[in-house]
Order: structure tokens, then sequence, then C-alpha cells
């Protein structure tokens, strides 16, 4: 839904631990970024691989410098890998999470994680956020949330389990659908329906409605014309009333788009990232936290959400 001037609506505001995540000195909300630290060996994007513990607390650190207010902090590679169980897991990530709280006290931390024995730990540890990225494949987590009253990301993975990777996925336009609609909204369909009853889910177990973001999870059950497909539905995804997260950084249907690897993703991300923004998507998981934030920081001065930092040009 568009404004009388035409920009979209809004992004929603985003709360944890009591805390209004985003919005400026001037009153003004603006999108927030989400910088990621992967306490892994084998992440699908090399310099994002912060096993040693120096190095990631350094990333930390310049992530927070560089205009980060998240860090996503995740202990096993998404994708088909090595298997880590739950008790490695939680050693790489849980003691992680305690420093960056310690050292790093205004950033706020999510942990990347479908299990709930893990969730539980980083939440003790003080972790604000938990990631779901494969859409409460252990029930659990979401629970685990609403008893610590931190927040939580309800994602779609079209049925997916997790690290396995989309083969033929299909999403059948519904069989009341209008003749003249386009029949590639069985999939906006599918991901509003999910995303809606799993944000449902979480407040009823307790998860503050704010601290609920929704996020459609790109390339997880999908392949790159579902994930294309999705990015230009943006705006019916911010409808949904809670905070949008978009974790669009060198994935996979950028790269396949465009016919590049990982390390060359980075303009096709920042333009997915400036349409999503323009649509109202509310949180940018990045590996390139400045430059994401200053293309956020455009998009926000073109929807009248925050003024030029240094406009001189044809005053003096």
């Amino acid at each position: 839904m568009s404004g009388s001037s035409g920009v979209p609506r809004a992004g929603t505001a985003l709360v944890l631990r009591g805390r209004e995540v985003g919005r400026g000195p001037d009153g003004a909300l603006r999108p927030v970024v989400m910088a990621i630290v992967n306490r892994t060996t084998d992440s699908f994007y090399a310099p994002a691989r912060l096993a040693d513990d120096g190095a990631a607390l350094d990333a930390a650190h310049q992530a927070w410098a560089d205009g980060a207010q998240i860090l996503d902090v995740g202990g096993v590679r998404a994708g088909v890998g090595p298997e880590v169980g739950e008790t490695e897991e939680i050693d790489r990530v849980v003691p992680f999470v305690a420093r960056v709280r310690e050292q790093v006290p205004d950033l706020l931390v999510s942990v990347d994680t479908w299990r709930s024995g893990v969730a539980r730990e980083a939440v003790a540890a003080g972790a604000d956020l938990v990631n779901d990225t494969w859409a409460g494949h252990d029930p659990e987590l979401v629970e685990v949330a609403g008893a610590a009253g931190v927040g939580v990301v309800c994602s779609h993975t079209g049925g997916a389990v997790p690290r396995t990777d989309p083969f033929r996925v299909e999403y059948p336009a519904r069989a009341d659908a209008a003749p003249a609609s386009d029949p590639r909204d069985g999939l906006v369909d599918d991901v509003v329906t999910t995303l809606r009853a799993a944000a449902e889910r979480a407040v009823g177990c307790g998860v503050p409605r704010a601290s609920v973001l929704v996020d459609p999870t790109h390339d997880f059950g999908k392949n790159t014309w579902h994930s294309l497909h999705l990015l230009r539905r943006t705006a019916a995804l911010a409808g949904l009333g809670h905070p949008l997260l978009m974790a669009l950084s060198r994935k996979d249907f950028v790269g396949e788009t465009l016919d590049l690897p990982p390390g060359e993703r980075l303009e096709g991300t920042l333009a997915a990232t400036a349409l999503a923004a323009w649509m109202g998507a509310s949180v940018f998981r990045a590996h390139d936290v400045v430059a994401t934030r200053r293309v956020l920081d455009l998009v926000a001065a073109v929807r009248d959400e925050a003024p030029p930092r240094a406009a001189l040009r044809g005053l003096g």
C-alpha cells in the first residue's frame, strides 16, 4: 500500500528487550542493519567465517562502529555440510554471545539456530533475538523465546528440513485465485499464510508482538525465480504488520541472476536491498555493513524519512 505521494508504507518498528531499534535522534524510523558473524569454517562466503575468537570479537566491535545495531551469530552452515551436533554448536556460539554482551553492550545479539537447546543457552548468555531460519523445525524454539521475552524471527522454507537444498519446489496458485492474477503469487500466498500463522503462535507463546520479525527466507526452499518474485512482492510481506527481515546478502538468487560467485555479488545485493527498503522492509542481514548502511540511508532520504547529512549544493 502506498501513501498519497506514491511512496510505499514505512517499515514496522522493532522492539527487543524493551528497546526500540532503528529510531533516529530526529524521531524518524530507519531500516536496521544486522551484521553477520559465523563461528564456522565452511560458510558459503569466506570472509564471514570467523571461528577464531579474537577475529570474531574484532568483527563484532567493527560491526557496531560501522553502523550495525544487531549482530547475528551462527554456529552451523545453513547449507549442506559436515554434521555439527548441538553440544558443538553451543560451544561455538554461547561463550561468544556472552563476550559480545560484555564487550559491546549496546550491540543487540541474535543467535542463528533452529535448535531450542542452543537458543535456551544463548538467551541465558544475553542474546536478544532468536533467528529461527528453519521455520519452526524445532517447535519448542519459539517457546524458549516466549518464556524469556526475547525476539524471534519467523521464517518460511516451504517445509524444507534444516541444511537441505531445494529441488524442483513448486507453489501452485490458489484454486480461488482471480483469473487475471499472477500465478507466481501462489508462492506469495504460501509465504504470507505461513508467516502470519507463525507470528501469531510466537505472540501466543509470549513473544512481544513488536519483537516478532518475519522473513520470507530467500533461497531456502525456493529457486531463483521464487526469490526474485518475493523481492518483487516485498510490500505484501511488509503488510503483515511485523518488522520484515530481509536476508539477501550475497545469496544464490543474486549470484544466479547475475552469474556471479559469492565474492562478486555486492552490487546485486545492494540493488536488492534498495528495492526492499523502498517497499517497507525493516531489517537487513548483511555481510557488508558500511555499504548496506549507506544504501539504506539514501533510500530513507528519498522516502523523505531522513534529511541529507550535508546538503550544501546551491546554498553557498
